[in-house]
């Protein structure tokens, strides 16, 4: 181990709130226990801001796979805060093939994406058809954050009607992405919903997610409720 490594392990311990970790290991439930320090996120959005400016940060960068969870948020919140689009995307692909659960694929969200959607959708395309998961999930995630409004074409909603898992990270997001598109891209994206173009998991969830935001309508959503499938021993909510 190199010794900035070292040295973020030890404040990242000092950092520990033990309580904080007991409720952290609940939200995460499928990686190790023992991988979870109990860190809050302010804390290491702060320390992060801290280690950019760290001459040897990319050694630290460098070093994968990590051992700890919160070294792992903070890699993200490091390649988030990049503003050279270059240089954001190369750690990024070093970085995605590590990434084990949800919190840190969620909170990985570089700024800089918002200048480069031309240049960023040629390896959306590519991270959606991954095989892993955390990579299909970033890139929908993406899609979701960043080509639902102003850039937005249907194509994108059928790219993520076309995804196909039996992991659950993967289709809690696609339901996710479905619900917002309701949200924000009605029209387009029911008639996914009323051709049943996800599987049943899916379908039901994005419908249960849209039910449940506050950005659809109140008519949108009667609509939607006649459309739950209620067979395959679905009960609904």
């Amino acid at each position: 181990m190199n010794s900035i490594s070292k040295e973020i392990q030890n404040r990242l311990f000092d950092l520990q709130d033990k309580n904080y970790k007991d409720f952290q290991a609940k939200l995460i439930p499928n990686i190790n226990y023992d991988t979870i320090i109990g860190v809050r996120t302010p804390e290491l959005r702060r320390f992060a801001g801290e280690l950019v400016k760290d001459k040897n940060i990319n050694l630290f960068l460098e070093a994968l796979p990590h051992k700890y969870f919160e070294e792992n948020q903070l890699h993200a919140f490091i390649i988030s805060g990049k503003k050279d689009y270059g240089e954001c995307m190369e750690l990024l692909k070093a970085f995605l093939p590590y990434i084990d659960n949800w919190a840190t694929c969620d909170q990985l969200s570089p700024k800089v994406f918002k200048k480069h959607k031309k240049e960023l959708l040629k390896d959306i395309f590519k991270w959606i058809k991954s095989k892993n998961t955390y990579t299909v999930r970033f890139g929908t995630g993406m899609l979701m954050q960043h080509f639902l409004d102003e850039d937005f074409e249907e194509r994108y909603i059928e790219a993520v009607s076309k995804i196909r898992s039996e992991e659950y990270y993967i289709n809690m997001m696609t339901a996710w992405y479905f619900a917002t598109a309701l949200a924000k891209q009605y029209e387009s994206s029911v008639k996914y919903i009323k051709e049943h173009k996800l599987d049943t998991w899916t379908h039901n969830k994005a419908i249960q997610k849209a039910l449940e935001s506050r950005r659809v309508s109140d008519e949108h959503k009667e609509y939607l409720r006649t459309l739950k499938i209620t067979n395959k021993g679905y009960k609904g909510n």
